[in-house]
């Protein structure tokens, strides 16, 4: 059983990062796990991105260093002829989602705020709906989580449908959504530039902080030691 943390909130790189790996391993179920090069070249894609970043692979490395942290994520040590770590994601397992719920939050995740039409088209190479009421009822199970992963927002002025938000980057869910909920994010004021830089403060405990930065130096040494072979001994790098 996978233990997640009490108050799950995700920073914009997370979020981003666990859309690209929950993605990914649909669509390209070949490449899937992820190596660190290959998360970061998803992540700043043009296509399928709103908004579009330019993350570098040391701020893709610390994210997935905090996901594993949250519970989101899982390393996948090198196997016999591969040098590289790779990642793969854990969500589904870890909130109990089934095909349709995931796929809905991961298109959620890596776009914005979407109607349900919107988000029928868009998960297609994910996972295929039938109707858009089949969109809107998995929309519904991530409203009615335990966690409250989704929430519908009010009519835009001008448009005819409302659309649906994640809640793993609020910190403090809406209660009553309101149309000044900014399309980058889903949250008020959030631009492009503020989500190239480094995961937001106040999201996770100094401990969690604490853990997630050890955790990625231990990858980091990890993949030092197999990088210099038989000229190290780990049980020296190690120490007492």
């Amino acid at each position: 059983m996978i233990e997640v943390p009490n108050r799950l909130v995700l920073s914009e790189p997370e979020a981003r990062v666990l859309g690209v790996l929950m993605e990914k391993r649909r669509t390209t179920p070949d490449a899937y796990p992820m190596t660190l090069k290959s998360v970061t070249t998803a992540c700043n894609q043009s296509t399928s991105r709103d908004p579009v970043v330019n993350y570098d692979e040391y701020l893709v490395d610390t994210t997935l260093g905090t996901l594993k942290a949250k519970a989101m994520v899982r390393m996948v040590h090198p196997g016999a002829g591969e040098r590289s770590t790779k990642f793969r994601h854990v969500a589904d397992d870890a909130l109990g989602l089934d095909d349709a719920a995931t796929a809905v939050l991961c298109v959620l995740l890596l776009r914005g705020p979407q109607t349900a039409a919107e988000l029928k088209t868009r998960t297609e190479r994910i996972h295929r709906f039938d109707s858009i009421g089949a969109t809107e009822e998995a929309l519904q199970n991530l409203a009615d989580h335990e966690r409250r992963l989704a929430v519908q927002l009010e009519r835009l002025p001008g448009h005819k449908e409302r659309r649906w938000q994640q809640q793993l980057t609020v910190n403090d869910p809406v209660t009553s959504p309101s149309a000044d909920h900014d399309p980058v994010g889903g949250l008020p004021g959030a631009t492009s530039s503020s989500v190239e830089s480094a995961p937001s403060a106040g999201t996770t405990t100094p401990t969690a902080d604490l853990e997630a930065r050890v955790d990625m130096l231990e990858q980091r040494l990890e993949r030092l030691i197999d990088a210099l072979g038989d000229l190290v001994d780990p049980a020296d790098v190690g120490g007492d």
